[in-house]
Formats: C-alpha cells, sequence, structure tokens
C-alpha cells in the first residue's frame, strides 16, 4: 500500500489539513434559534459562544418567563452546533457511522 514511510507521512500531513480546515469552516459557521415565537433570538458560532441575544422588549417585565426561554433557546442553540460537528465528522469519514444499526 505505502511504499515507504514518507508516503504515509504525506498522507498523514493531507488528513491534519483537512481536519484544520473541516474545523475553521464549523467554527465560521453561525446557528440562530427562537423561542417563544420569536421573542428570544440566539445567535451562536460554530465553537458553541454566544455571539448575539435579541430580546423582545415585552419580556423584560417577565423576569421568569424571560429566563425559560432564554434556557430554551441557548439550548436548542448547543443542540445544533453539536449535531453539525458530529454530522461534519462522519462526513469526513465518508459516511461512516460506526453507531448505526443496519
Amino acid at each position: 500500500m505505502f511504499d515507504n514511510l514518507g508516503d504515509m507521512g504525506k498522507l498523514f500531513e493531507g488528513m491534519q489539513e483537512q481536519a484544520k480546515k473541516l474545523q475553521e469552516e464549523l467554527e465560521s459557521k453561525t446557528f440562530s434559534v427562537k423561542s417563544g415565537g420569536g421573542m428570544v433570538e440566539i445567535k451562536m458560532n460554530g465553537k458553541g459562544e454566544v455571539v448575539d441575544i435579541d430580546i423582545d422588549d415585552s419580556l423584560l417585565q417577565d423576569k421568569e418567563s424571560l429566563q425559560i426561554l432564554l434556557m430554551g433557546a441557548l439550548n436548542d442553540a448547543y443542540r445544533m452546533v453539536e449535531q453539525n460537528k458530529q454530522q461534519s465528522a462522519l462526513g469526513a469519514l465518508g459516511g461512516f457511522n460506526p453507531f448505526e444499526r443496519k
């Protein structure tokens, strides 16, 4: 398969470059989630960092509802980021999923 260790090293370097490019691509994505019929909107980047929060003014007088909607939106956004990471990793493996039952 490999004529020498140099070929294997080149293959490994190529895989590292591809992984780095995939990581950068993931981190550059932005995910947007709305909660409460759009009263709360959270934007999160591919690293899982919140980059923007928009809260409808009517919620500023209802702390409990605001807390509930924020938690829901943050959890949904985090799930989207994690699912995207998993899908990207599976794509890098050529769609191979060792946990998938057939």
